[in-house]
């Protein structure tokens, strides 16, 4: 199967990529500046995770109706309840916000050391207890409650993820190549999740715990692209001693296109399996991933590789190296 792909691949092309690097460029500014825009303007759809709340994922015996859902819980008085399709037309999405002390009471169990942490343990019980009671049969089959506090914590803990994962990539390419690398790779890295938080601003998607996970895996597999084609670059460099920048990375891009359409295209048919048939709770992560595929390596070739021609990268010497004619 992998060499009858291989035949439909082209091996030895000789497109002028880095001819385009201005117009990448541009593009690469305006998906910037957009995404910084939707992010200020729009803002994020953010998950129980960081804004803290309840969510319920129930299963009803025959179809359920919405809108009786709907009604019977909010005359419970907790607050804006949302309720939602999911999935089937027998599973029904509950997200319940953080509730305060005064939200609950009156209900069973609230005394006046309540906290907002028993507070919002309370409003899920009464919540469960009420489905329960009109809707005999009813599965649970998902509840997450997070705090107020715990919430705060966790996007604090999101950030400085991703801002570590960037720190060490820098730190990585430093050593393994040299500074003028780095530079290039660490800035393609942020394009890249500058980009994809534009995307989720834009498209209103849960950004959750399992978007940042998909952010990091987003990081390495950019970083692994970028990688793949420094590496050919340096060798280029020792072997083609005296040819213009321009045309050696020109070189190293092209030899190394028929890997980079393999590995993301073989990335890009398992991911889009799993957005269509893994159901609503991995669509999100999916859907991430597919644009991460993508943006990582559209700015491995168009920011990565051109950024070395203003980094002033130096050319390593070797005694084995071909001379080419300007």
């Amino acid at each position: 199967m992998k060499l009858a792909l291989v035949r439909f691949i082209p091996t030895d092309t000789n497109i002028p990529f880095i001819r385009l690097r201005f117009a990448a460029l541009v593009a690469s500014t305006l998906l910037i500046i957009g995404s910084a825009a939707a992010f200020f303007g729009l803002g994020l759809n953010f998950g129980i995770d960081f804004r803290g709340g309840t969510l319920i994922e129930i299963q009803t015996e025959g179809p359920a109706d919405l809108g009786a859902i709907r009604s019977d819980l909010d005359g419970l008085g907790l607050g804006d309840i949302q309720v939602q399709a999911f999935g089937a037309e027998d599973e029904v999405l509950i997200r319940l916000g953080t509730v305060d002390v005064a939200d609950v009471q009156g209900l069973e169990g609230v005394t006046e050391e309540t906290g907002a942490e028993e507070a919002q343990q309370i409003a899920r019980q009464t919540i469960q207890e009420t489905l329960r009671a009109e809707y005999p049969g009813v599965e649970f089959r998902r509840v997450e409650v997070v705090g107020p506090q715990v919430s705060g914590e966790l996007v604090v803990a999101g950030a400085t993820a991703v801002l570590v994962a960037l720190f060490l990539m820098l730190v990585y390419i430093w050593f393994r190549f040299e500074w003028q690398y780095s530079v290039g790779a660490v800035l393609a890295l942020a394009h890249d999740v500058i980009a994809t938080i534009g995307m989720f601003a834009v498209t209103q998607l849960e950004f959750n715990l399992s978007t940042i996970a998909a952010i990091l895996t987003i990081v390495g597999y950019s970083m692994n692209d970028t990688v793949v084609i420094y590496d050919r670059i340096r060798e280029k460099f020792r072997k083609f001693k005296t040819a213009p920048t321009v045309e050696v990375l020109n070189r190293a891009i092209n030899k190394t296109l028929s890997r980079t359409i393999l590995t993301s295209g073989t990335t890009l048919v398992a991911l889009i399996a799993m957005a269509l048939i893994g159901g609503p709770a991995l669509q999100g992560f999916a859907f991430a991933l597919i644009w991460g595929v993508v943006i990582g390596t559209y700015s491995s070739v168009f920011v990565a590789a051109p950024l070395l021609t203003l980094t002033g990268v130096k050319r390593e010497t070797s005694q084995e190296g071909e001379v080419v004619a300007p």
